[in-house]
């Protein structure tokens, strides 16, 4: 019976992982794989059996990994202990959370397991010297952005571009009416209930990202009601996590004792239909700003970290931008308030601009077209189909 270890780290992986578990699962020679590692709730859906909680990896920034790193520390020891036991895997696929996976897959090649590792390190934006470690840890980079291939051509690591799965999940044409329909009966509210404008408000999918910017973008949602006061305004939150509504519940209720007719509205998941229906987006970066794109959205990006993280990542970062939407671009095409400048009155000046400029929406929806197409790929078959290979290969050298 083959076997594949992956181990995907916080909740994009989970999401990016999962297409390609279900494309194991439809290959002829992958019949009965077993699949064990780390995983969240989509990927376990399709068949992994998650033997350690991905929770303990769901850290973003230095503190906040030093805060963890003893946990984390545990947890690689014993997950590389058992894959290089009794839990030996024909391959093992790290997806993402390079900082946790490329230790791990440095130890497993040195045994003669071989490694594949999807989602590159954004070498291309900071700590480029991390290039020598993947060329020592993986086999195989799976790449979900095109320029990346030609990065690891250079440095002679073998790769592949294999697009982003979102893409292919995400239609090419949104369906905002429909969208909106759907979540009118999740909130049980009555038929055109979100006529006006509806805002899609993300924080994050982390607790620190709730703690730094959550608060922020309450004040900017009571900020623009307040200017917009003859507009039907709606704000939407997808909850990313069930842990993670407590905190937004109180500071929901702390904007409605301020803001009593303040229409905030909070949603378990659900990310992609209020994305779908949204007028614009204010999210905090990482993997969503690009969902936010590939559903053709208007946006503003912000986010806030302790101050010492900031510090060593500005020291670090190669590009201008930090934005997916904007390094995919090449330039600055939704605007960015980071750190100091996350104010809510920035972050809502921003936010009324889009809404004022429906001609720079619509160029900006064309971009984002574009984008979707270069980045439109059967993804999930193709890793599916390198990881079949790669235990092929195994069997035939065996």
């Amino acid at each position: 019976m083959p076997k594949l270890a992956c181990v995907a780290g916080e909740p994009s992986g989970d999401l990016l992982a999962a297409p390609v578990l279900s494309a194991l699962n439809q290959i002829p020679d992958m019949a009965g794989l077993e699949v064990y590692g780390i995983g969240g709730p989509r990927m376990q859906a399709e068949g992994l059996r998650s033997d350690w909680p991905m929770e303990t990896l769901s850290v973003r920034g230095y503190v906040e990994a030093i805060r963890q790193l003893p946990a984390i520390l545990k947890l690689r020891k014993e997950l590389i202990s058992n894959l290089l036991g009794e839990g030996r895997p024909d391959v093992y696929l790290g997806v993402d959370a390079p900082d946790f996976n490329l230790g791990v897959e440095l130890q497993l090649r040195k045994a003669g397991i071989p490694t594949l590792h999807l989602v590159s390190p954004s070498i291309w934006a900071w700590r480029a010297g991390r290039i020598k470690k993947i060329a020592q840890a993986v086999d195989r980079m799976l790449c979900i952005f095109p320029f990346e291939t030609e990065i690891y051509d250079r440095a002679g690591v073998a790769s592949t571009y294999v697009g982003h799965p979102l893409a292919s999940e995400i239609p090419l044409e949104p369906n905002s009416k429909q969208a909106r329909l759907k979540l009118e009966g999740c909130l049980n509210i009555p038929a055109s209930s979100l006529d006006g404008v509806l805002v899609a408000v993300l924080p994050g999918s982390r607790g620190s990202e709730i703690e730094l910017i959550a608060p922020v973008f309450f004040e900017t949602m009571q900020l623009l009601a307040e200017r917009l006061k003859g507009q039907k305004l709606h704000f939407l939150i997808p909850v990313a996590t069930p842990r993670l509504r407590a905190p937004l519940e109180q500071l929901l209720l702390k904007a409605k004792s301020h803001h009593p007719d303040i229409q905030i509205h909070l949603l378990d998941g659900m990310a992609d239909e209020v994305l779908e229906a949204a007028d614009v987006v204010l999210i905090a970066s990482g993997t969503a700003t690009l969902q936010a794109a590939l559903w053709k959205k208007p946006m503003v990006i912000s986010y806030k970290v302790p101050w010492l993280t900031a510090q060593i990542m500005k020291r670090q970062g190669y590009l201008p931008y930090v934005g997916l939407p904007n390094i995919l671009c090449g330039e600055f095409v939704v605007p960015e308030l980071l750190q100091d400048d996350a104010t809510p009155e920035k972050l809502a000046n921003a936010l009324q601009e889009w809404l004022d400029r429906p001609n720079k929406v619509a160029e900006l929806k064309a971009r984002f077209s574009e984008m979707h197409e270069t980045l439109r790929r059967p993804t999930g078959l193709l890793v599916a189909q390198a990881v079949a290979q790669t235990i092929a290969n195994q069997r035939v050298t065996a």
